[in-house]
């Protein structure tokens, strides 16, 4: 392998001499060998898009001459189009609040367009900092960059809600004649019926969606223009007033400049905020998920009021053994949504004075947590939601044969007598309506029309 020299202010390296990157991103690379992964492609080509509207604002106004500015342009094109993935070498997690992927991002930039203004990789006939990033900052470029991912990102989860959604009230319809036991506390309760249950979880999970798209709405409030720290140096006045409206026309989000540049540089809680909210959604999924584990447990020995879908042997050791595989993965997932928004917050309130330097770790998490939630809710959606089966006469058989049912009859026997009769039915494994027809408590025809489990779930 060839070699070509590159300095920086901490000193020289030996780059590979094929590669788009530089010393800098070499740097990085090797000071940040921490998760494995590189930076997140998408967040990586949002720093491109950014750097391809600076170019184009730049050269418009004349902070940087033409031929630099459409060779700039030219090589955001190709990034965008993939050409230089691999040339993106840093770690997701690394300190120095990003610099090191912008510095990435400034590099490859850079050396594509000095090879297309007739130089070789190195030369920078195109400079990595006073072209590319020329009226920029890390610290303007990063959050934007992160906010554009996260809007990104989100599109899928929406989507994939809507999905949820439809399945769910799809199953509702579907359940709305099962009648099956309500429970609280895992205690037979009061009759509710299946569908009821369905449509309560796709109630949850439409107010869960409507609390991520007010959350997103923080996203589209930018720093873009403040660099170092809010204070706009290093920016002429065509710069600041043009390329975060040319970024929003460039992006087709309703992208808007913060009204206050030093706050938000300094602060990052709109990424607690969003985190907050897909926390809320994990809470729901999770909890979702347990009841159909519940609801499908046994299938003999325990609830088995409906069948989930068969997605694989449950055992290595015991034949014929199926496992609620999808709705644990869901859970799993949870747990994870759960840890990284405590790490979100952590690092959100580590911030110090002009500027949080722990914005890779906030953005590697909530990325995360966003792409975890969307492929959890499509198999949810698709191995699970839409293939459940009702046991309708189980769930009739338990209804029937529980004391829950007693609660219907207070308003005519009372409390403390309802209260007797459930210990005196359990005691003796016999039903509720029985024993009111020995003692002579009520007429026949109004028992059934009190104890019509079907009536027991509307209000009349």
């Amino acid at each position: 392998m060839q070699f070509r020299n590159e300095s920086d202010s901490i000193g020289t390296l030996a780059v590979p001499e094929d590669a788009y990157y530089g010393v800098q991103s070499l740097r990085g690379a090797r000071n940040f060998m921490i998760t494995g992964n590189r930076m997140n492609l998408t967040f990586v080509k949002n720093i491109v898009s950014i750097k391809k509207v600076a170019a184009i604002v730049n050269g418009r106004y004349g902070y940087i001459d033409e031929k630099t500015s459409k060779a700039i342009v030219a090589a955001c094109d190709e990034a965008l189009n993939g050409k230089f993935d691999g040339e993106f070498i840093t770690d997701g997690v690394q300190g120095g609040a990003g610099t090191s992927v912008n510095m990435n991002v400034n590099e490859v930039i850079a050396n594509r367009a000095t090879e297309l203004l007739g130089g070789k990789k190195g030369e920078y006939l195109c400079h990595p900092n006073d072209h590319v990033n020329k009226s920029q900052s890390t610290n303007d470029v990063i959050p934007t960059a992160g906010k554009l991912t996260v809007l990104e990102l989100s599109d899928k989860l929406l989507s994939v809600l809507n999905d949820l959604i439809a399945a769910l009230s799809d199953k509702s319809k579907q359940f709305d004649n099962v009648v099956k036991m309500g429970r609280t506390q895992l205690e037979d309760a009061v009759p509710i019926r299946l569908g009821q249950e369905f449509a309560a979880y796709a109630s949850a999970i439409k107010r869960d969606r409507k609390r991520i798209e007010t959350a997103l709405e923080e996203m589209k409030t930018v720093n873009l223009g403040g660099t170092a720290i809010g204070t706009a140096v290093n920016v002429g006045h065509e710069y600041f007033e043009h390329v975060v409206s040319d970024l929003a026309k460039y992006t087709g989000r309703e992208l808007k400049k913060a009204d206050d540049l030093i706050d938000a540089t300094q602060n990052v809680d709109a990424f607690a905020y969003v985190s907050g909210a897909l926390k809320a959604l994990a809470v729901n999924l999770s909890k979702m998920s347990n009841d159909l584990r519940l609801m499908s447990s046994g299938p003999k020995t325990g609830l088995g009021e409906i069948t989930l879908p068969a997605m694989q042997n449950g055992s290595s050791i015991m034949p014929g053994k199926v496992n609620p595989v999808i709705p644990e993965v869901v859970s799993q997932v949870a747990f994870l949504v759960f840890g990284n928004d405590t790490t979100i917050a952590m690092a959100a309130e580590a911030g110090q004075l002009e500027l949080n330097a722990f914005e890779p770790v906030i953005f590697y998490k909530l990325f995360e947590s966003i792409i975890c939630l969307t492929n959890a809710v499509r198999t949810l959606i698709d191995n699970c939601i839409v293939g459940i089966v009702a046991n309708r006469e189980h769930c009739e058989e338990l209804v029937y044969g529980s004391v829950g049912v007693v609660t219907a009859l207070c308003p005519y026997i009372g409390y403390k007598k309802s209260a007797e009769l459930a210990k005196e039915a359990l005691k003796k494994n016999v039903r509720i309506k029985d024993l009111i027809l020995e003692y002579g408590l009520m007429d026949e025809k109004l028992l059934d029309e009190v104890l019509d489990p079907i009536a027991m779930t509307e209000h009349k």
